[in-house]
This record gives structure tokens, C-alpha cells and sequence, in this order.
């Protein structure tokens, strides 16, 4: 019997890309990483502890909505429609949207991780038996080209689930949007997760979970550099901190040197001084206001918002700003 699963495509990134990413990111000053790179097999399987932790509600306030609004969802994005995930989409919030569409065409995850793509892919087109599950092996912040369908489909959305947009800077976030709504096409939509402002205690014990799984997860970015590009980092000589910056309405989370110190990466030395801080993620939070003004720089505007019961998390639906 043929399989729904088309095999993924070759990955985007090879090693040397992630060397030359770094040793940008750790020449720039203020120096910086991306947080697309935490996300090796330790760094995924600390984010999923992550989300269990009392302190970080994002997961559970994006569950909640699912299970409340998923049909409303389902109804707002209309029958035939094909399903483009950025971001690999395997748990109970992607289950949840598909079983409440109506005649779905395809479901395309994107991610940049092979394995966990083909892992979580091959776990949905069981779930599935009957949807076409196409998966791509891209960097979705790069243009796209979707794989070819058996069916056309009379519209194709693009999700961002989980509050990613949040870890892109404001005009990343809307280079980003821009690009959506282009792969999206003149009939599309973006559906979007998004964490909401809220008392900056609640969002700063969030990211700073007691029992430390947080910290252990930013520390793993220094151990995969240690590993995969023959690096020397001291790891218990940098420390985790993040704050909230009501200025910038985001969480910023830096890896910060506790001494004078140096570490080489492929090579290449790096020195650092006491105190001096290695941003590696940005966590933005959004009110009605931000929401209205990025769907307006990328061409887009607000069809449809859902949240869950303490309005901590918000859904939106965003469609061409001219459609």
C-alpha cells in the first residue's frame, strides 16, 4: 500500500554553515547567536521539560485555546486547505487543528532538523492515513517552494504556532509576515500564536524556572558548539539570565561570561570579559496594538483573534491585506 509520507528533502543547513553563523554572531559586538541553533536532540528534549515546568504557561495557555477553538479555527480557515507549518508541529495543538479541518488537502511541516522532522512526520501520516503529509527540510525564514500536491487546494495557510514570531526582531517578524503571505499566495492566510503582555514577575519566572531546566537548555547552545564544531567553552563559567524589557515588550535572554576568560571555536579564539553577555534569544510579547501594526507593514490585516479563558495567549488570523 503506498505511504501518505513524502520522504524529506535534502536539510538546508550543512556544518559548515552553523560554524560560520557562530563565529559571526560571537565577532559581532554586542555579540549574538540564534536561537534556531538550541534546538539539537539535548536542546528539544529540554524545551519539551521546559513546557511542563509550573512557571512557563505558553504551552498550556496554546492547548487550552486549541481544545476550546480548534472548530471555530477550522471553520475561519474553510475546507481544501493546505497546511503549511513552520516549525515542526508533532503534538496534540497540530493534532488538534487537523482533525478539526474540513477535507484538508496536505499538512507540509517545515523545519530545519531532519531527524525530528521525519520523526514527528512519519507519527502524524500514521495518525492520518488518508492526508497527504509532505514534508520540507528548509529554514522557513528563507523563500520557500512548497512541494507539488496530488489535489489543488483551494487555499493554503501558513502557521506559526507556539509564539515564534516572538523570537524574531521587529523587522525580522515583518520579513518574515512579508514572506508568508507571499508563499500563502493571494488566497491565503497566516495563522499565528502569540504570547500576550501581561505582569513582568509572571513573564520573568517563565523563562527562570526554579528547578533550572530553562538555564540547562541555554547552557546547551555553548555544549553543542563544544561538540559539533570542536569548541572549549567552560560551561560552568557562563551563566543564564533573562529579563523583560517593558521598553522593548520582549524577554531577552543572554548567555553572560562570569570572568575574563577565551574559547575557541573551530579554531578560532574568542575572548570575553567578566560581565559580558552573549544575547542568544528575544522572546516578544504583543498587545492589540502591536498586533494591528505588524499586519500592516507586511500587507496583511486582522480577520479573526482567539484566546484562552485568562487571555494569556491569542490566535490570530491574518489574511492579503487587499483579498
Amino acid at each position: 500500500m503506498a505511504s501518505n509520507l513524502k520522504q524529506p528533502l535534502a536539510p538546508s543547513t550543512e556544518n559548515w554553515v552553523f560554524r560560520n553563523d557562530i563565529w559571526h554572531g560571537l565577532s559581532q559586538r554586542p555579540r549574538g547567536l540564534s536561537s534556531k541553533y538550541f534546538y539539537d536532540a539535548r536542546g528539544s528534549a529540554l524545551f519539551e521539560r521546559i513546557c511542563e515546568t509550573p512557571e512557563y504557561y505558553l504551552t498550556r495557555a496554546e492547548l487550552s485555546l486549541m481544545q476550546t477553538h480548534a472548530s471555530a479555527i477550522a471553520e475561519a480557515l474553510g475546507p481544501d486547505v493546505r497546511l503549511v507549518e513552520f516549525g515542526n508541529g508533532s503534538g496534540i495543538k497540530t493534532r488538534l487543528l487537523l482533525q478539526a479541518l474540513r477535507t484538508p488537502c496536505a499538512y507540509v511541516p517545515v523545519d530545519i532538523s531532519e531527524t525530528a522532522l521525519a520523526f514527528s512526520s512519519a507519527a502524524l501520516a500514521s495518525e492520518f492515513p488518508t492526508l497527504p503529509v509532505a514534508p520540507l527540510c528548509a529554514d522557513f525564514t528563507a523563500p520557500l517552494a512548497l512541494p507539488k500536491l496530488p489535489h489543488e487546494a483551494r487555499r493554503t495557510v501558513i502557521q506559526l504556532a507556539g509564539s515564534t514570531l516572538g523570537n524574531f526582531s521587529e523587522s525580522e517578524s515583518i520579513t518574515l509576515l512579508q514572506q508568508m503571505r507571499r508563499t500563502a499566495g493571494a488566497g491565503g492566510a497566516v495563522l499565528l500564536g502569540l504570547d500576550l503582555k501581561k505582569d513582568t514577575a509572571r513573564l520573568e519566572a517563565a523563562y527562570n524556572d526554579a528547578e533550572g531546566v530553562t538555564a540547562a537548555f541555554t547552557l546547551n547552545l555553548l555544549e553543542r558548539i563544544n561538540r559539533e564544531l570542536d569548541g572549549d567553552f567552560n560551561l560552568d563559567a557562563f551563566t543564564h539570565r533573562a529579563k523583560y524589557s517593558v521598553e522593548a515588550g520582549r524577554i531577552e535572554t543572554d548567555i553572560v561570561s562570569q570572568r575574563d576568560q577565551h574559547a575557541n571555536v573551530a579554531g578560532r579564539r574568542f575572548d570575553f570579559a567578566e560581565g559580558e553577555a552573549i544575547r542568544v534569544e528575544v522572546s516578544t510579547k504583543y498587545d492589540a496594538d502591536d498586533i494591528a501594526h505588524l499586519a500592516a507593514a507586511s500587507g496583511l490585516k486582522l480577520q479573526a483573534r482567539w484566546t484562552d479563558t485568562d487571555g494569556d495567549f491569542a490566535v490570530v488570523l491574518l489574511v492579503p491585506a487587499l483579498a
